[in-house]
């Protein structure tokens, strides 16, 4: 590794096309994360209706849901603080694009409320950041064309806004991008990306208008069970009563396989997000988020706003031994790698610097797809779980349908095909395109 007249690392010994400029800025977000000393716990105890754990976009929507619906007494426990674990991570894209129907229907009703969402959360002043720029995937001829084609069919029989362009048509939204072996492309106009931690706290403030109590900083130590039932939360800042329990613990659901003693299907993964900067092809916000089937790594892109483009990978990451959020390193051969990907289908990125970077990570299940709904066994306890990279997109309709399981309610979408017991019965919601966060 050497450096250029800017001062820039760069990988020297690396092929022209393999080539990129190295250099760090801090990642756009700081999660934090603090540790408490259990105190002497008073003889006092409150009693919710609900309590919730976990306030991240999914918490913060299932909270907010909860008020909407009617539930008047309601608590959200978070071990850190709104927005700042995995949330904060999340490149933000929205989408409606799935291989699977039921992900197309949550995503579809989701789209929705991000396209209005001051007025869904009757706050002037809300905003959920969205960039609608459409969505634009590409497959090359092989083995992605016919999942990619009977995807899009779905999304149509489904109601989705939806246009195939040929190469000329694409080149036009996405100018920076060569489409030489591009053999279908869908388009979605009614796309883009947001800001995920913006989204989980608008949902956590309008929560707390709506009169849920939203305690930061409180661990939740275990769920008191009694005769099968849920009686309770043991939490760092003391017990509180409660006969229903709404687990959206995301990477940390371990923990809740241990106070149940039930099987929950969840390994946490880690994935790399790059920023480059690229002056001669800017990715402005007026180029769609682009999907890449025909890359090795089925790469994503959106704009990152000036000169510079995000791009991750949407296969298996870095599976991790244990529950973490803090940054990992990011090998040299996966930048060298990646860049060698954006470079095929942006040319002049083939010299691209990286203005930051950061890592994330994913709660993923065994298909890829989340467990969502009651949990057979235990009287009282819903879970949110496995989001598997495709939370965000999908957190105003599951934070719903999660509050109506809870309170008993007739839920707008079926949550049977995303019951825990799919991972017994063998009924399993793998995408079309295998395991990825395209799903």
């Amino acid at each position: 590794m050497g450096a250029d007249q800017n001062g820039y690392r760069t990988l020297t010994g690396a092929s022209a096309k393999n080539r990129m400029r190295l250099y760090f800025r801090p990642p756009h977000f700081a999660a934090s994360h603090c540790t408490y000393t259990l105190h002497k716990r008073t003889l006092k105890v409150n009693t919710y209706d609900v309590v919730v754990i976990g306030a991240g976009v999914i918490g913060s929507s299932v909270a907010f849901q909860l008020a909407k619906l009617g539930a008047k007494n309601v608590l959200v426990l978070d071990r850190g603080t709104i927005g700042a674990g995995t949330t904060s991570q999340s490149s933000g894209i929205l989408r409606t694009h799935y291989s699977v129907k039921e992900n197309v229907e949550l995503a579809r009703k989701s789209w929705d409320v991000f396209n209005n969402f001051a007025s869904y959360l009757g706050d002037d002043e809300a905003s959920c950041g969205l960039v609608k720029c459409g969505y634009m995937i590409v497959a090359a001829e092989g083995d992605k064309i016919e999942p990619l084609r009977a995807s899009l069919n779905q999304q149509k029989e489904q109601g989705i806004p939806l246009e195939l362009l040929d190469a000329k048509q694409a080149s036009e939204l996405l100018p920076i991008a060569q489409f030489g072996d591009a053999a279908l492309i869908g388009y979605e106009p009614e796309a883009g990306f947001a800001d995920a931690y913006l989204v989980a706290t608008s949902f956590a403030r309008a929560a707390r208008r709506g009169g849920v109590t939203i305690r930061e900083n409180a661990s939740v130590n275990k769920i008191l069970i009694e005769n099968g039932k849920v009686v309770g939360v043991s939490t760092s800042i003391g017990d509180f009563k409660t006969p229903t329990v709404i687990s959206t613990q995301n990477i940390w659901t371990p923990e809740l396989a241990g106070w149940t003693g039930k099987s929950l299907p969840v390994m946490p993964e880690r994935h790399a997000v790059l920023a480059l900067e690229c002056e001669a092809a800017k990715y402005t916000f007026s180029m769609p988020v682009f999907k890449d089937l025909a890359s090795p790594g089925m790469l994503y892109y959106r704009s990152y706003g000036g000169n510079q483009m995000l791009v991750s990978e949407g296969v298996v990451g870095e599976k991790l031994n244990t529950t973490e959020t803090e940054q990992g390193d990011i090998p040299m051969d996966y930048v060298v790698e990646v860049g060698a990907q954006v470079a095929e289908r942006f040319p002049e990125y083939e010299t691209a610097g990286i203005a930051s970077s950061w890592t994330g990570v994913y709660d993923v299940t065994p298909d890829w797809n989340p467990v969502l709904g009651k949990l057979p066994g235990i009287e009282g306890l819903v879970v949110g779980y496995g989001f598997s990279g495709h939370g965000f997109k999908l957190s105003p309709t599951v934070g719903r349908v999660l509050a109506q399981e809870a309170l008993g309610l007739p839920t707008d979408v079926s949550l049977r095909p995303y019951s825990i017991e799919r991972f017994t019965t063998g009924e399993l919601l793998t995408g079309k395109y295998g395991l990825g966060a395209v799903s």
